[in-house]
């Protein structure tokens, strides 16, 4: 009576986890939205991390929405483009970022972008709180142009829509779950909510994405959400991806200071 039992476990202890490429390590950082304190901290509490760990071949993902609603998107983007100068970074697109970038083209957007944390942004990039408010839209429009680089410009248009890395799939928000991970629009990858976390089917891939806001780290075993809303809670999370490991790298900000917390994952 007692062979089907060992049946059943030795076929659970035999089941697959999901891993990186082997040689790898992933450090897949939230969404920033400005706070560029936490941003450096996590950045170094990483690097130290990875220093610490056995050589791999280490990349770090940011998952977009770098900017908006925190006091330092402007920094945030500079130390972004620094990271990735010396380091492997890749860098995914954001709602946000869509919104920043489109603003430049039309001043409907802009106006939308303001209201969601945008003014914040553009105060970053030097603009004087007293001449923003005295601004309208269509004067906000042309000082836009002349306050944020071009080079800013640029660096933010090329960031990506998704990486794959091995039974892992990093977006900004989520994907369709109607369709393949080859197969996805770029307005889901940036956008989608509900239809997404609503969803409690298999994928061909773990997908862990940001864009909607849980305390901690939301482990669905088929997706996992990492933003833990550094602008509203002053945590700002990275998931750790080694092999078939899973852990945490979280910088938070309290009174005024940020401490680093680690965190083993159980698989």
């Amino acid at each position: 009576m007692f062979q089907p039992l060992k049946k059943l476990f030795q076929a659970k202890s035999a089941r697959k986890l999901p891993s990186t490429p082997d040689g790898t390590r992933y450090y897949v950082v939230g969404d920033i939205h400005g706070c560029d304190a936490q941003f450096a901290a996590l950045v170094h509490a990483i690097e130290a991390d990875d220093a610490a760990a056995p050589s791999a071949d280490t990349v770090i993902v940011l998952l977009g929405d770098l900017i908006d609603r925190g006091p330092d998107s402007a920094g945030v983007i500079a130390r972004a483009r620094a990271l990735q100068a010396r380091r492997k970074v890749l860098i995914l697109a954001g709602n946000h970022e869509e919104m920043f970038l489109d603003s430049f083209e039309d001043p409907e957007v802009l106006k939308h972008f303001v209201k969601y944390g945008g003014r914040e942004t553009i105060l970053s990039y030097g603009l004087p709180r007293d001449e923003y408010n005295s601004l309208s839209i269509e004067d906000l429009f042309e000082r836009l142009h002349e306050i944020v680089p071009q080079a800013d410009r640029d660096f933010i248009a090329g960031f990506e829509e998704k990486v794959v890395a091995g039974d892992y799939a990093f977006v900004h928000a989520g994907v369709d779950p109607s369709r393949s991970i080859d197969d996805q629009s770029r307005r889901d990858m940036l956008w989608i909510r509900q239809r997404f976390l609503r969803y409690e089917g298999p994928y061909s891939h773990v997908i862990v994405h940001g864009h909607t806001i849980f305390d901690r780290i939301e482990d669905c075993g088929m997706r996992i959400g990492i933003d833990t809303g550094a602008y509203e809670s002053g945590r700002l999370t990275a998931l750790v991806l080694d092999g078939q490991t899973r852990r945490t790298i979280a910088a938070v900000e309290t009174h005024g200071e940020i401490t680093i917390e680690k965190e083993d994952l159980v698989s």
